[in-house]
């Protein structure tokens, strides 16, 4: 008996892709409709005078030693407010764009070379608005080299001569002296209210017996 082989038969007419077929692009209406909506980076109405990559850092004093700590590598920008005239440094992280730095640039300011580099500069705010709620902070940024700190500094120094005729920028209230008489002062207020209360706890006594 012969062998008998199976072939699998092929279709007499192949497929034929028409241009509607390629072409086609199908459309699925969204269940939830998102309407657009604006984002405002809060620099809308500034200027950008200056802006450099760079390197920022924070000194923890908090910590148990106190220590420099990195807080950030991007983009360090001196905006100017195009109405007030007021000039703020703003610094962001790259990728997450978090801010990490965000301050008025006042005549007090003083930029000061860090030890053992050309690259890098100390300074002080007593309110850094970073973390939202207003906080002094002793910050130094770095540079890649020498020339662009340089231009740092000429740029910012700059900034403290234009700020120094115009009227007292925002934070004037929240420098460290301040913050230290207004807590003295609420320390003073409350040690009276104690010492009324327990004078008035005997008295209150008396009249119960």
């Amino acid at each position: 008996m012969a062998d008998t082989k199976c072939t699998q038969e092929e279709p007499d007419t192949p497929v034929v892709e028409t241009p509607d077929d390629a072409n086609h692009d199908p459309h699925f209406e969204p269940i939830v409709s998102l309407p657009e909506q604006e984002i405002r980076t809060l620099e809308e109405d500034e200027a950008e005078v200056f802006k450099m990559r760079a390197k920022l850092f924070r000194f923890a004093s908090e910590n148990d030693p106190p220590e420099w700590k990195e807080r950030g590598t991007g983009d360090v920008k001196l905006l100017k407010h195009k109405d007030k005239g007021t000039i703020r440094l703003l610094m962001r992280r790259d990728k997450t764009l978090k801010i990490c730095a965000n301050h008025y640039v006042t005549p007090a300011m003083e930029l000061k070379p860090n030890a053992g580099s050309d690259r890098a500069w100390v300074w002080n705010t007593y309110a850094d608005y970073a973390d939202e709620a207003p906080k002094p902070e002793l910050l130094a940024i770095r540079f890649l080299n020498a020339e662009n700190a340089q231009k740092f500094k000429a740029k910012f120094d700059d900034c403290k001569s234009e700020v120094k005729d115009k009227p007292a920028d925002p934070t004037k209230n929240d420098s460290t002296d301040a913050v230290a008489e207004k807590l003295e002062e609420l320390s003073v207020k409350e040690d009276k209210a104690k010492d009324k209360e327990e004078e008035a706890k005997p008295e209150k006594t008396e009249e119960k017996q």
